[in-house]
């Protein structure tokens, strides 16, 4: 099985995000959508024909109805699709993981006539995301498609990497600076985190990647630790996590970290 977690820059619109739904298919197993981020996330895990071709119907609803130029929202991003990272939840795929990311990156610039950055593993070294945030278009070429980003589509990153943890820290009656200064305590080789103003409250916005470097329980800690003024509010998972993550965690703290059985990437396999 391979896992595809498509970042669309759309939390808004209801009926819009209904019809990205239906367009995913059969491979969509769960949706994020917030508002302030103006972001959704989609994740779709298949087979590796079955998820391409869903990725892609999902990719052409996205560009045929939205437009960058009246974007608003708290996240960074390049593109109406911003970030497609194709994920190997099986030892042995990390290679397909990368075919499909070549693949989809390709089809993308000739189908839509976008730039596309690819990130992960190239014959130079490890790409990372935010490396291409930081330099698209500056020092940074797009790996296929036009040189200039599209006035309504943007640029389209695709990637393939391990898994990660994409999970938030609600503060309340913390300033967007502390918050900030939290984060820089939180980040560390196999964790980013980022302080974010999220309509009245603020945020720590975090991808872990390695638990074996922090877990949830320890990163909220850390962070209730220093939470001099004011509270965590509760922590919010984004996307689905694999079972083990969850079983290395204290059941009876599952709800306070946002985390539950049903939030696991093996529940949303089972089929009846």
């Amino acid at each position: 099985m391979l896992e595809c977690v498509v970042n669309i820059s759309e939390g808004r619109d209801r009926a819009v995000l209904e019809r990205l739904s239906l367009s995913a298919g059969i491979s969509l197993r769960d949706r994020h959508s917030d508002v302030f981020h103006n972001r959704s996330v989609f994740t779709l895990i298949n087979t590796a024909a079955e998820l391409l071709r869903d990725v892609r119907n999902l990719i052409n609803v996205a560009v045929g109805v939205l437009d960058l130029e009246h974007h608003e929202g708290v996240h960074p991003r390049l593109g109406v699709v911003d970030v497609v990272p194709f994920v190997a939840l099986w030892p042995d795929l990390p290679a397909a993981a990368i075919q499909l990311r070549d693949l989809t990156a390709e089809w993308i610039a000739t189908t839509h006539e976008v730039p596309v950055f690819l990130y992960g593993p190239l014959p130079a070294g490890d790409r990372t995301l935010p490396y291409v945030r930081a330099n698209a278009f500056k020092s940074l070429h797009p790996d296929f498609g036009p040189p200039r980003p599209d006035p309504r589509l943007g640029a389209v990153v695709v990637g393939a990497r391990d898994v990660l943890i994409a999970w938030n820290l609600w503060l309340k009656d913390v300033s967007l600076e502390r918050a900030k200064l939290l984060a820089q305590l939180v980040r560390r080789p196999g964790v980013r985190a980022l302080g974010l103003q999220v309509g009245d409250e603020v945020q720590v916005s975090c991808n872990l990647f390695d638990t074996s470097v922090a877990t949830p329980s320890q990163v909220y800690d850390l962070v209730a630790s220093h939470v001099t003024e004011g509270v965590i509010d509760h922590a919010e998972l984004v996307g689905l996590i694999p079972r083990s993550v969850l079983d290395a965690e204290d059941p009876t703290r599952w709800a306070q970290l946002g985390l539950s059985e049903d939030a696991t990437i093996e529940s949303r396999l089972v089929t009846d």
